[in-house]
């Protein structure tokens, strides 16, 4: 009797055991960048939200100038829009022109949510300046 050996004995088991791996990684890979791309959609909109609510209060700020003619106190009165936090602050200052004294107005407001450094974290700022 002769021995005859087989040299690719156990090479399918191998190449199966290599490809179920390949494919687990490739799985996690696109899990991973599924998440990601859900993540970065949600913070790319609630920057948007978060910017139209600093804009409703500078309105807000702009206007309370403009009919009172002095700085608004700085407020937090808008309270939530949209589960953002909106403050208003305001600065005045006052300058001699050809015998006129015309108010500059410098009006900022700032829209948040979440806790800063946390995940959800979103803030955005916006000024205006108003002469009147």
């Amino acid at each position: 009797m002769s021995n005859i050996r087989l040299p690719h004995r156990g090479f399918a088991a191998i190449a199966a055991i290599f490809l179920i791996v390949v494919l687990a990684a490739l799985a996690a890979f696109m899990v991973t960048m599924s998440n990601t791309q859900q993540l970065t959609s949600t913070q790319d909109l609630q920057g948007t939200r978060a910017y139209w609510a600093a804009r409703a209060g500078l309105e807000w700020g702009i206007n309370r100038a403009n009919t009172t003619n002095a700085c608004p106190a700085a407020s937090s009165a808008l309270g939530a829009i949209e589960g953002f936090s909106v403050t208003v602050t305001c600065a005045v200052a006052t300058y001699a022109d050809a015998g006129l004294t015309p108010n500059l107005f410098r009006i900022i407001s700032v829209a948040s949510t979440g806790s800063p450094g946390g995940i959800g974290y979103v803030e955005r700022s916006v000024t205006a300046g108003l002469e009147r």
